[in-house]
């Protein structure tokens, strides 16, 4: 078991482990118990009511946040011609095709997003073991294999959000930094929670949003009232 310090110890004698507190309050408190030296991330953590083993409940999308996740992102790109172009003029910093892949293959991941154009997963697709298993596949799905290389790169670096729901059925998504308001925080969750009811498998049976904690990096965790967190998103 891990031993927590004192700064944690008393930031964790700050929450009830009982109460669901609402989405403000939560995230005041939050804030309140960041105490590192530096700028913590603010974490959700969503229990959905799915079972991912089966793939009609697999849960998994993207959404830009309003104010963006506060980390800067540095957007890998494998196109060519116009589209490679059009990735530069977008604020895309390495851009390549088959020379990109000989880099990454060589060791090279000097990046924290990857997009590509439909025509270079031939390309992409034998980096699957080395890109897979640091989530930098790019992917359809969430909006990372696209055409539309100038708005997947903005979009990308202004904020988007990815979210898979992992094999407890559950979704671990940065929501922005402690620095960020309240207000901030609130917004960026709502845009989120939105996006996960709308990717809501048909197949899913009973309460699809089952429970939700907020946190930050270094800080314990705050159980959200879940019906406050729906009624946030319903409100845009």
């Amino acid at each position: 078991m891990p031993r927590h310090g004192k700064k944690y110890r008393a930031s964790r004698e700050k929450a009830d482990r009982l109460k669901r507190y609402p989405v403000e309050e939560g995230f005041s408190m939050v804030k309140a118990m960041a105490s590192a030296k530096f700028d913590e991330t603010v974490d959700v953590a969503i229990n959905l009511g799915v079972n991912p083993k089966y793939s009609d409940q697999m849960v998994r999308g993207a959404v830009v946040l309003p104010h963006g996740t506060g980390k800067s992102v540095r957007v890998a790109v494998f196109a060519k011609g116009d589209k490679a172009k059009e990735a530069e003029e977008a604020g895309a910093e390495i851009i390549g095709a088959e020379d990109l892949a000989e880099k990454i293959q060589g060791g090279f991941l000097g990046f924290d997003k990857a997009i590509a154009t439909p025509d270079m997963m031939k390309v992409v697709g034998k980096l699957g073991k080395i890109l897979g298993r640091r989530g930098l596949m790019p992917n359809p799905k969430v909006g990372t294999v696209t055409f539309e290389i100038g708005k997947a790169v903005k979009e990308t670096k202004a904020g988007k959000a990815e979210f898979r729901v992992e094999k407890e059925g559950i979704l671990h998504v940065p929501v922005g930094k402690a620095s960020f308001g309240v207000e901030q925080l609130k917004e960026n969750l709502a845009a989120l929670v939105e996006a996960v009811m709308k990717a809501k498998p048909s197949s899913a049976k009973g309460a699809y949003l089952k429970a939700a904690a907020i946190s930050s990096t270094m800080g314990p965790g705050v159980k959200l009232d879940v019906n406050d967190l729906v009624a946030l998103a319903a409100r845009g």
